[in-house]
């Protein structure tokens, strides 16, 4: 094959999840739905966050900046897919494909820095409930959000710089709905051994580490919650967690997944359908995951919505 550096690569091709045309209409449809709920969903519960001053803590303060990273996470994926299906096209520019890598890995890396915080959270206030004021002060949670958010576009601006320089060959057909790095690596003419590296560190230091202390604040909040005497407090704390656990476990499993069998088999297509979970489904079910067994959600956003259609 031939190769061809930043000059002479004029565009990539995204394949989709399927070439069937007669799937595309489906496809269509499907997404525009999935994209809709999740904007839908998670602005209702930003708004209903901010119009509650009963929900200015430092959970619902992490999980509203968690539904605007869902908006902006599947705003950098899907409305590409379905403009390309709608035009009959797949192709998506070089400058297009880098700065989706950039903007996707972003929003990724926040995604996972929120959780943290509030599996951080949630460890304060069931294992030290006395001191959670003090520590969770408003003076530590935002500079937390931006903390994280430096790290993650730092980090996807040295991948991306890091893939400027690579050439690639003129096969460029990436077997996905958006621009994937470890698709972008693939395609690449050059040696890939420095990015590689670089992703296998990362991946070491904002992934597994991470997680590492997720499942060990947990590890500690069960080992509390165990010791309370009551049935019913034992349930109000656990509830209190449950749908954290949910999203986690939707998040990390499922990119980890796409991660290693991406690494262990060539069915590249496999990959991008499972992927989809933690793209698209995982942010359009927060907002239902959040509210649904939860009163304080539940109670503010039926104020919240009362007050819009009070308005017409």
């Amino acid at each position: 094959m031939k190769s061809g550096n930043l000059s002479d690569t004029a565009e990539f091709l995204l394949l989709g999840l399927s070439e069937d045309p007669e799937l595309q209409p489906v496809l269509f449809c499907l997404f525009l739905s999935m994209y809709l709920v999740t904007v839908l969903g998670n602005l209702l519960i930003i708004l209903a966050i901010i119009s509650d001053s009963h929900l200015h803590t430092p959970m619902y303060f992490f999980l509203s900046n968690l539904s605007l990273v869902d908006i902006c996470f599947t705003t950098t994926t899907i409305p590409k897919m379905l403009v390309n299906i709608q035009a009959q096209s797949k192709a998506i520019s070089y400058t297009g494909c880098l700065t989706q890598i950039c903007f996707v890995l972003t929003f990724a890396g926040l995604e996972n820095g929120i959780l943290i915080m509030m599996a951080y959270d949630r460890f304060v206030a069931i294992c030290h409930p006395l001191r959670y004021n003090v520590i969770m002060s408003p003076r530590l949670c935002g500079p937390l959000v931006l903390l994280s958010f430096l790290i993650s576009v730092l980090d996807a601006l040295l991948h991306t710089l890091m893939a400027l320089r690579l050439s690639f060959c003129t096969d460029l057909k990436i077997p996905h709905f958006f621009c994937e790095l470890a698709h972008i690596l693939k395609l690449a003419c050059s040696d890939i051994f420095i990015n590689n590296l670089f992703v296998y560190l990362v991946t070491s230091l904002l992934g597994v580490v991470p997680l590492s202390g997720i499942i060990f604040s947990y590890t500690r909040i069960v080992a509390s919650i165990l010791k309370i005497p009551s049935a019913g407090g034992k349930y109000k704390a656990f509830s209190t967690c449950g749908s954290h656990l949910i999203v986690v476990s939707l998040f990390y499993g499922t990119g980890f997944g796409v991660y290693l069998s991406s690494e262990a088999t060539h069915s590249s297509r496999k990959s991008a359908i499972v992927s989809v979970i933690y793209t698209v489904v995982t942010p359009m079910m927060n907002p239902f995951i959040y509210s649904l067994r939860n009163k304080d959600m539940i109670g503010a956003l039926s104020k919240l919505i009362s007050r819009i259609s009070s308005f017409h």
